[in-house]
């Protein structure tokens, strides 16, 4: 093959790539999202500083009244350990689409690593405990506690750490698949957990499937 056929074929992949980023890149920002991210925010805020399980059932009961067919239902709903940037926490998936999830996360030991950078904004209000945190391009770190909201803005990376107890609601939407090389990369190439792997894709397809059913109901197809 020429060097001017390789050229060529190389030049169409990139372009074919650009308009896909393009593409996508116009769909996630104009798109109608479920959840509204202050209103998740401010009902977290409401049970900070209660018993993170107590608080926690309050706010999957409030959420499936303003969010029906949108919060997986209580059969679905599971705690699964997450290993990612060197750190280790656990996640329980309430939605997951391909533009927005919503999980409550938290960790019961003192763990901290990287944050990750993605194609997504991701904000957290905590309820319990404390949240360290490390801006890029900074040299001092924040602290922060019950009742307050942490917003990573898209591409950013941060330096993570969590204290032994924190809890928290987390709300991310963008193209939520950019997460999951991160979130999943520790737990296939370090700790081969393959059965977290497994409980991971099994609720964020459930999630879909939930969406999808919804999206037909709400159409008049069912």
């Amino acid at each position: 093959m020429s060097v001017v056929g390789t050229t060529v074929r190389l030049c169409g992949v990139a372009a074919v790539g650009v308009l896909v980023l393009l593409v996508l890149h116009h769909w996630i920002a104009t798109k109608q999202y479920v959840f509204n991210k202050e209103d998740i925010a401010k009902l977290a805020k409401q049970y900070a500083g209660q018993d993170h399980d107590q608080a926690f059932s309050k706010v999957v009961v409030e959420l499936r009244k303003r969010y029906p067919g949108h919060i997986l239902p209580d059969e679905d709903l599971q705690w699964v350990f997450v290993n990612a940037g060197g750190w280790m926490g656990s996640m329980c998936v309430l939605h997951a689409s391909f533009t927005e999830f919503l999980i409550l996360f938290g960790t019961a030991v003192d763990t901290g690593g990287h944050s990750g950078r993605y194609w997504a904004e991701i904000s957290d209000t905590i309820i319990s405990g404390t949240f360290r945190q490390w801006r890029e391009g900074t040299t001092k770190s924040e602290i922060y506690y019950p009742g307050d909201t942490i917003v990573h803005g898209v591409g950013e990376a941060t330096s993570v750490q969590w204290s032994a107890g924190t809890w928290m609601v987390e709300y991310g939407r963008g193209f939520i698949p950019s997460t999951l090389g991160f979130a999943l990369a520790d737990t296939l190439f370090s700790t081969q957990d393959f059965l977290t792997i497994f409980y991971t894709v099994r609720v964020y397809t459930k999630g879909l499937l939930l969406e999808a059913s919804t999206l037909l109901t709400e159409a008049g197809v069912f």
